[in-house]
């Protein structure tokens, strides 16, 4: 299923970490037979290091500058693909406005603080942000917080799609048929 007519078209998928951008993502290139990548796993196969390693050993500065790169580099590879973004890309180094270059389109995976929250509650350890937040309490203050901070940047996107209470698939089976109702020509 062709979801867009341009050959170069990228479908950016963002939102906050536990949002769902990796399962939809997959999920939406099942269903389009379009490549997916993961930003977070392409920077992780650059660096050759985790995620997490990145970050402690090099710390959140190293981390973003190269985040960006990685991220343009990503965007510039010819053809049609669907790209999910770790939860802070758009909101560093102006990458919001590389979102809204011509040839891609933006979809803001919207979800609750409450069920940010239930998911991310088990992957504290897996996330160098959370690794502080033993108490479900202080995590979810935490996410409502950071998220109010990243919002701005979240709702710039061309499309908001609502999360809560759906499964992967039918997320993407909805981003499917919001694309192709604004099909580009």
């Amino acid at each position: 299923m062709s979801l867009y007519s341009a050959e170069n078209q990228k479908i950016v998928l963002l939102g906050y970490m536990g949002s769902g951008k990796s399962a939809i993502g997959k999920s939406l290139a099942e269903l389009s037979s379009l490549p997916y990548i993961d930003l977070d796993d392409f920077m992780v196969e650059r660096e050759n290091m985790s995620i997490d390693q990145i970050f402690s050993q090099k710390g959140e500065i190293y981390f973003r500058k190269k985040e960006h790169h990685y991220l343009l580099e990503l965007l510039n590879i010819p053809g049609q693909k669907i790209i999910a973004l770790g939860g802070g890309t758009p909101c560093y180094h102006d990458n919001i406005s590389l979102l809204k270059t011509e040839g891609i389109v933006s979809i803001y995976l919207k979800t609750s603080i409450e069920t940010l929250a239930n998911r991310l509650k088990s992957e504290t350890e897996k996330r160098p942000i959370l690794k502080r937040f033993s108490v479900p309490e202080e995590l979810t203050e935490f996410i409502a917080k950071h998220l109010f901070e990243r919002q701005y940047y979240y709702s710039q996107a061309d499309f908001i799609i609502q999360t809560d209470h759906k499964e992967a698939m039918e997320i993407a089976k909805e981003i499917a048929t919001l694309l192709k109702q604004n099909k580009t020509t």
